[in-house]
């Protein structure tokens, strides 16, 4: 504890002069930062007691772990998506939420954790070269291969048929893997440059949250049906 006070940054000098003198924290002036600085440093605990059992059980079930981290990633985007950027005026859809989670779940999770394994294996170290073959891989190869899986996958729970699935990539894939390119390779430059292999996973899911509001949208995006996109063909004619 005492090397915990020791190194609080500057902004947080008063707790440590209270901690080194507690009957400091009973003055009238220091009531009012009293709980606040409690709840500080109860909370940086809390965290680090968090982040502990995570490393825990990444090391004990790394392919569950993963696959329940990636299971809450996909949740939150399409909460998120839902609530704040879609002001459609429609009621909340809460199997689509279990359709994207499920998929985080299914798919993204154990997919994720053998790729990035294997990429790892195949390329080690953080040299610039490696870390740029990296990103190309990710993005030129696995990028598209998941954009199928995705639109796939939800495809197949909704159950829409093949022609379906080949309209929805025509339209959307596309867009879904060069919409990427702005956010994930300086992400996957940070990754692979600085991020544990075992915690890839937490990183990736951390960006795809904000990410997942995009992709969440562009699933759930209806396709124009072939008379339609005729007719707005014939009309600008």
């Amino acid at each position: 504890m005492k090397h915990f006070v020791r190194d609080l940054p500057v902004p947080f000098a008063d707790v440590r002069l209270k901690v080194k003198k507690p009957w400091l924290f009973f003055l009238p002036e220091n009531q009012p930062n009293l709980f606040y600085e409690v709840s500080f440093i109860h909370r940086i605990i809390t965290m680090s007691g968090l982040w502990a059992r995570y490393n825990k059980l990444l090391e004990a079930q790394p392919l569950l772990t993963k696959c329940l981290t990636s299971l809450t990633g996909f949740t939150a985007g399409d909460i998120l998506a839902q609530n704040f950027v879609e002001n459609d005026g429609k009621p909340y859809d809460i199997m689509r939420t279990v359709r994207l989670g499920s998929f985080g779940f299914l798919i993204h999770g154990s997919t994720g954790h053998f790729f990035y394994g294997f990429l790892d294996s195949k390329l080690p170290g953080t040299k610039p070269i490696t870390v740029a073959s990296k990103v190309f891989i990710d993005q030129t190869i696995w990028n598209p291969i998941f954009g199928c899986m995705f639109f796939g996958y939800l495809n197949l729970v909704e159950g829409k048929s093949w022609d379906d699935y080949v309209k929805k990539l025509q339209a959307d894939l596309k867009t879904a893997v060069m919409g990427s390119w702005a956010v994930w390779v300086p992400a996957h430059t940070i990754n692979f440059a600085f991020v544990p292999p075992s915690q890839r996973l937490l990183y990736i899911n951390t960006i795809q949250i904000g990410y997942n509001v995009f992709l969440s949208f562009l699933g759930n995006k209806s396709v124009d049906t072939e008379e339609k996109i005729s007719a707005d063909a014939a009309s600008s004619n």
